[in-house]
């Protein structure tokens, strides 16, 4: 997934000098990284420890790679396998459907731990963020939607995401048509795996179709809000950011720059 992006602070001059953005790689996860560059080493690591869980698991059971439906783990499977499997039985979906979203919570995290108030992790369009001022996360839906908009975020308690699935866009898997499908959450990884849900349920532009797919996703307990855009139409509903008009580059997405030869990302 990898459509979201401009996530700069918006009114402290004083946290845009400290803050550094980095774009870092391993296989085919691609994040963009936002914080003080000496806290940028933990996500970093993070990230590898991560991915290494993850991977070692889905060589024990490949199944838990390819499923998409919800799997239940064994007690021997590390925490991050348990969550992606947690967050994705309550979506429908399967595990790997949360896998960037909760690789960039995790890395956020790790930020947090070290002492940084202001983080943002961006792993192909799933956002995790822990914000000391607002930041701007512009939506990028495709080259023939043209309007520019995005959300403002205002600092809150804790961490929290904004995660993307797209029918046309990227490498995720979707089963359905949208330009982008964005779910809002405390708890990241369930707005990854909502998104991937949220992604599924948009067959067609019909209003109806996309009332009812954003009703079934605000449904669901932890997700705070969510939009979606197809064929030039955008509907939205629960609790959201400010939507505003932005401005961003799309060189700012954060995708892969470089190639790999492993397939987790989803």
């Amino acid at each position: 997934m990898w459509p979201l992006h401009r996530y700069l602070p918006t009114e402290s001059n004083e946290i845009a000098d400290m803050v550094t953005k980095k774009h870092f790689e391993i296989g085919e996860t691609a994040v963009n990284i936002i914080a003080e560059e000496r806290f940028i080493p933990a996500a970093e690591v993070s990230i590898f420890k991560s991915r290494e869980e993850i991977i070692r698991f889905a060589f024990s059971d490949p199944f838990f790679l390819v499923t998409l439906e919800p799997y239940d783990p064994p007690s021997s499977a590390p925490p991050i396998v348990r969550r992606m499997c947690e967050v994705s039985r309550k979506a429908g979906v399967g595990p790997m459907a949360a896998v960037a979203g909760v690789i960039a919570e995790e890395a956020v995290r790790a930020m947090v731990a070290k002492g940084a108030e202001h983080a943002i992790v961006d792993n192909g369009g799933d956002i995790a963020m822990k914000l000391k001022v607002p930041a701007e996360i512009g939506i990028y839906a495709g080259e023939h939607y043209k309007e520019k908009i995005g959300f403002r975020c205002q600092p809150r308690e804790g961490i929290f995401g904004i995660c993307t699935s797209s029918g046309k866009i990227g490498h995720s898997i979707s089963f359905g048509i949208s330009d982008a499908a964005v779910v809002i959450a405390e708890d990241v990884a369930l707005a990854d795996a909502c998104a991937t849900l949220l992604g599924n349920l948009i067959k067609s532009d019909d209003e109806e179709v996309m009332q009812l797919a954003l009703d079934r996703v605000c449904s669901i307990d932890g997700v705070e809000g969510a939009m979606v855009i197809v064929e030039g139409k955008v509907a939205l509903k629960g609790r959201l950011p400010q939507l505003i008009k932005t401005d961003f580059s799309e060189k700012a997405i954060s995708k892969i720059e470089f190639a790999f030869d492993q397939t987790i990302d989803r």
